[in-house]
């Protein structure tokens, strides 16, 4: 760091009686003033899209936090140390108790500021004041405590203006990442739609019950300890992976634990029928037991599991499980009702096994797509930490 730069506690740095505060403690009714909320506060900007508003008569009790553009403002409670600098658009809007407001000196320049206090070096600091059982809180006492490097202002808007471009290449690069994320998922959909959806002759619609046996798990007493162990594996929602493959290491099953569930064969495809994740789908490449918010289906006609776990996905056959599972606030479908669910089957069993291993190498090939575009992503993150290092270490 240059002998030029200075380390300088925040408060310091504020103008001339306008200390670090926070905003609106009860917000009230809605109204036609804007108002920022902690959460408001993401990867260096305010999320203007989601603010919610209060009334004018509240927002005018706290004058002193009245944003004319240009702040500071950095979010206390929940994820504290996320910062953002008020557009000059949020002029006249206010913040909550959750976020701090920060007035900088002319001298100082607030994206610069932001950026060091968005920087590992920043973040650190900002972390040793952290604290609180229930949730992360910064304290203000702490906040204005927090030393901060300030060269000369030309020298901050220089490093500014190299952040601004290089965070702005930055940005385009990880929205194109992210597209094409969600871009190689969208394919696997759209195929898995249009098979299922433009069905070749001799298709012909069976229920589950008519293609193999179907049954519901259970789960031994917890109380008897002896019921648990390494025996057999003891599935649950929790344990379904998103490519459809089970965790089959989290919890087992003893001998004695076994008398009282029910054995899932290999080749069954499992579904959750009950709560917040009923549809979510599975199979299993080995026996298995599960407790009692799944179902199974074990084909014996011949059909591939594979082929009818694949089904299972399309927007037809969860559209269905809802239908068929009520509308009471904890959606459930039974066993009964789950066993007379329709699905379609091609006139042979080859067939069902063709489309199922063209999925599988689909489901492959989204999947390595995916972890590209993941590490795209985590370099992308590691490279503007670095730029943020090298910035407030005088090496940028």
């Amino acid at each position: 760091m240059s002998a030029e730069w200075k380390q300088v506690r925040l408060d310091e740095l504020t103008e001339a009686g306008s200390p670090i505060t926070y905003g609106v403690v009860k917000p009230g009714d809605t109204g036609d003033v804007l108002f920022i909320r902690g959460g408001d506060l993401l990867g260096g900007r305010v999320l203007d899209g989601q603010l919610r508003t209060i009334t004018r008569a509240v927002s005018e009790q706290y004058r002193r936090t009245l944003l004319r553009g240009g702040e500071l403002l950095i979010c206390l409670v929940g994820q504290p140390g996320q910062v953002a600098v008020a557009p000059p658009a949020l002029s006249g809007a206010n913040i909550a108790r959750q976020v701090g407001l920060i007035r900088l000196r002319s001298e100082i320049n607030s994206e610069f500021i932001s950026y060091f206090l968005q920087s590992p070096d920043g973040q650190a600091n900002l972390g040793t004041y952290t604290g609180g059982s229930v949730q992360q809180v910064i304290n203000l006492s702490d906040l204005r405590t927090v030393n901060v490097p300030v060269p000369p202002l030309a020298e901050q808007q220089r490093i500014v203006g190299i952040l601004d471009e290089a965070f702005a290449g930055l940005a385009t690069a990880k929205a194109k990442a992210e597209k094409n994320l969600q871009n190689s998922r969208a394919l696997f959909e759209s195929h898995l739609q249009s098979v299922f959806t433009q069905r070749g002759n001799g298709w012909v619609e069976k229920r589950l019950e008519q293609i193999g046996k179907t049954q519901t798990g259970s789960t031994p007493k917890t109380s008897d300890q002896a019921n648990y162990g390494e025996f057999i594996s003891f599935v649950k929602p929790a344990d379904f992976n998103a490519d459809g493959s089970l965790d089959y290491e989290r919890d087992g099953l003893s001998e004695k634990g076994l008398a009282s569930a029910r054995i899932v064969p290999e080749g069954s495809v499992l579904m959750v029928c009950i709560g917040a994740t009923i549809g979510k789908c599975g199979y299993c490449d080995h026996d298995v037991t599960t407790n009692q918010q799944i179902n199974a289906l074990t084909p014996t006609d011949g059909s591939s599991h594979r082929f009818l776990y694949y089904q299972m996905l399309t927007e037809g056959f969860q559209r269905s499980v809802i239908h068929r599972s009520g509308q009471a606030t904890l959606p459930i479908i039974n066993k009964s009702n789950w066993s007379a669910l329709p699905v379609w089957l091609p006139p042979t069993v080859a067939e069902q096994k063709r489309i199922a291993a063209k999925f599988d190498a689909l489901v492959a090939e989204t999947q390595r797509l995916a972890r590209l575009y993941e590490r795209k992503l985590a370099a992308l993150e590691a490279l503007k930490k670095s730029l943020l290092h090298q910035a407030f270490t005088g090496k940028l």
